[in-house]
């Protein structure tokens, strides 16, 4: 007997395309914000080392981590049109999410055995651990006007973030446990005999100490593993549920093209949709900024940061990105509640002044204290800007069951903007020495976009 699916607009719809937030949103926040980044300084430090030769060139980690997330995002913003040009034409866009997120999953998976020596096999699975997530995620953000009406889609669009903060932040703590109690989850801490019966005091806890270091590294890379099988697991849920995409009638010439030609085409539209088109300049000049933030946060204060101690550098980040994720739950209802009360573009011009001022604040931060206040202060407003960039995004559409192509169009400008931005904030970093003279980089492409975003209201002359 065939399954019957959920109506648009019915609760059962909407949870389920929520919950992919919670599936996937793991890897957002343990592998891209928290334990990846701790795990590669880590790496390097054990090494005693601040630059590895990839491809015949010397190259620090910094700029190599930043380098790379710009080439995926690349390769990202190529695949995702011809995703949304063959699903659009065979009407299957859930086969591709969940090829895709098992892409990433398995490429989580596989980050397990990152190591210097195995340079090339641990950033292939970072790279493709970038495009699993991303382009899956673009395939659920188109399916918003699908699943939702208008009057929804700002609501389900905040619960979905929401919700992704919430699961991720329940993983971190299972995560963080492991990390900072290696011992309590079976991993060996022991040091030798010899040492423990002839050594000296100092002798057994630098002993001591270097044991549950290599343990604490040890969990990290089992961690990375738990993210790729709790994304895989609980997007069954949502691809249960989910149906199978709009198929487009009549004849099927040049498929793989045309997704090409779809963004062709959307743009040739947005000549006639003004408010779109404007939204969309605005959108891409502020969440290249947005997205460069989220990528390289922790890395940031990873080197930056005066921590004292390992140990207390691995705390200080981990717990900094739980107040992030924390504060971003609270920070997308207030949003959603803004945008209702003010408007979506008031809103958002508001939350990109409170970016400047936080990009402003972070060329001066030095202690772990000034870190955990600018972490509070990019959670308040990360959450947000997210959610109502992809709703306001969704209500600015004219009527089209094409919803594929344009949100590819939202997404390829996305990306093209994360490549430019990661890019030039691994350049500056390298060339000027210092990644702090990077924020004020990125401070200025938020100021652009109030700008920007105070245009997109505005009557045509």
């Amino acid at each position: 007997m065939a399954r019957t699916l959920a109506l648009k607009g019915s609760k059962k719809l909407l949870n389920a395309w929520a919950f992919y937030d919670w599936a996937n949103s793991v890897y957002s926040l343990v592998i891209s914000s928290a334990i990846f980044p701790i795990f590669y300084g880590a790496l390097f430090r054990a090494a005693e080392i601040e630059t590895v030769v990839v491809f015949g060139s010397e190259i620090e980690r910094a700029p190599l981590i930043s380098y790379t997330t710009s080439l995926a995002f690349l390769f990202i913003a190529i695949i995702t049109p011809l995703i949304s040009g063959i699903s659009d034409y065979l009407g299957n866009k859930k086969m591709f999410m969940q090829f895709f997120c098992y892409l990433g999953g398995i490429s989580c998976i596989g980050l397990y055995w990152f190591s210097l020596e195995n340079i090339y096999l641990g950033l292939i699975c970072y790279f493709f651990g970038l495009v699993g997530f991303w382009v899956s995620f673009a395939i659920n953000n188109s399916y918003l006007p699908d699943i939702a009406f208008p009057e929804q889609q700002d609501k389900v669009s905040a619960k979905g973030f929401s919700m992704g903060y919430i699961g991720s932040v329940i993983l971190l703590l299972i995560n963080l446990a492991m990390v900072m109690k290696p011992e309590f989850f079976g991993f060996d801490t022991s040091i030798s005999d010899a040492i423990r019966d002839n050594g000296t005091e100092e002798e057994i806890n630098s002993a001591i100490e270097a044991a549950k270091n290599v343990a604490s590294v040890k969990a990290m890379k089992v961690s990375f593993a738990t993210v790729g099988i709790w994304w895989i697991i609980f997007a069954q849920y949502t691809f249960y549920h989910l149906p199978n995409g709009n198929r487009k009638e009549g004849e099927r010439k040049n498929v793989i093209l045309n997704g090409f030609k779809e963004l062709k085409l959307v743009w040739s539209q947005l000549g006639a949709q003004i408010k779109l088109k404007r939204y969309l300049g605005a959108f891409f000049v502020y969440s290249m900024a947005v997205q460069t933030v989220m990528l390289i946060a922790t890395y940031f204060g990873e080197e930056e940061i005066n921590w004292g101690s390992d140990g207390n550098r691995t705390v200080g980040l981990i717990v900094s990105i739980l107040v992030i994720q924390i504060v971003a739950v609270i920070g997308a209802m207030v949003t959603a509640r803004a945008s209702k009360a003010f408007g979506n573009i008031k809103t958002l011009i508001g939350i990109n002044i409170l970016w400047v001022l936080i990009c402003v604040y972070a060329f001066f931060l030095i202690t772990p204290n000034d870190f955990y206040i600018a972490a509070g202060c990019v959670g308040l407003v990360m959450g947000g800007i997210q959610a109502l960039s992809r709703s306001t995004y969704s209500k600015f559409l004219p009527e089209t069951t094409d919803t594929a192509s344009f949100f590819s169009f939202y997404d390829v400008s996305e990306k093209i903007g994360i490549v430019i931005g990661t890019f030039l904030y691994g350049f500056i970093a390298q060339l000027t020495g210092s990644m702090r003279n990077a924020t004020i980089f990125l401070g200025i492409f938020f100021v652009i976009g109030v700008f920007l975003l105070l245009r997109v209201n505005k009557k045509k002359a």
